[in-house]
């Protein structure tokens, strides 16, 4: 079920990332390494994340925070997202708190005429944004890093439906246990792992682990794709519920692309 039809009526926000961004270094940010322990439940899951420890105090203080339910938005005059993808072999690394693939350097997209290059791609199950308030069985996030520290990232929703062939050999290499880390023998393109259309949903927000840093640009896929009931029971039963809940937009506006006219 494509998301075009929930997205008829939109208008845009885009944001340069903050300084604190570059700080962050590498993907080990959204790996969840480093820092104050932290957890999806119990005392030491979302709900206290920005009492753990004072680096994660946008947790609970941030006024732009994601995940966020895409809704009561409309259509803006927003540019093509524009793809420079190569195929990678990918080092695979169970972290604790998701599955996530490290991608070789030298693939991009430009956004408003930024490059962004693309640093790893990781899954969150259940999806972590909603549309008009319906979670997705997953999500995957393509996290990407401009020259100047600014984060953009790609999300994926997932639905259930056919046999996803193009993460099958992906699903073979992935790490059962937290820490275990494993090398794909074959190359894979990132742009398979996405729907056919790139018509996007944009806003300002923030990483959904700690340390919470806001300045994240958001490009949420329109249109899911899908993945058969096994898959998502395969990577579910490793990432369990690792989804932080969605929230306030506050003062913040979501913008969607529309599809091009055929």
């Amino acid at each position: 079920m494509a998301l075009k039809g929930m997205f008829s009526k939109r208008c845009l926000a885009t944001l340069a990332v903050g300084a604190v961004m570059a700080t962050i270094g590498g993907s080990s940010a959204f790996a969840g390494e480093g820092g104050a322990h932290w957890t999806y439940e119990g005392e030491h899951g979302p709900a206290h994340w920005g009492h753990i420890s004072k680096e994660y105090a946008a947790c609970s203080e941030g006024k732009n925070q994601s995940p966020v339910n895409i809704a009561s938005v409309g259509v803006a005059e927003l540019k093509d997202l524009e793809f420079s993808y190569k195929a990678s072999k990918l080092n695979i690394v169970n972290n604790g708190h998701t599955v996530q693939a490290d991608y070789d350097a030298g693939s991009s997209i430009k956004v408003n005429g930024i490059d962004y290059q693309l640093l790893q791609f990781h899954f969150h199950g259940p999806s972590e944004h909603t549309v008009n308030g319906k979670p997705y069985p997953l999500e995957n996030h393509f996290v990407h890093k401009s020259a100047k520290g600014e984060l953009a990232v790609i999300g994926v929703l997932i639905e259930e439906g056919a046999e996803n062939a193009a993460f099958k050999g992906i699903w073979a290499s992935l790490p059962k246990k937290s820490g275990d880390k494993k090398a794909s023998d074959v190359s894979y393109s990132a742009i398979d792992l996405m729907p056919k259309s790139k018509a996007y949903s944009t806003y300002p927000g923030s990483l959904t682990t700690p340390p919470c840093s806001e300045g994240v640009t958001w490009l949420v896929l329109n249109e899911p794709i899908q993945m058969s009931k096994a898959q998502i029971e395969e990577i579910k039963a490793i990432i369990k519920d690792n989804n932080r809940p969605v929230q306030p937009i506050n003062t913040r506006k979501i913008s969607t692309k529309a599809p091009a006219k055929k």
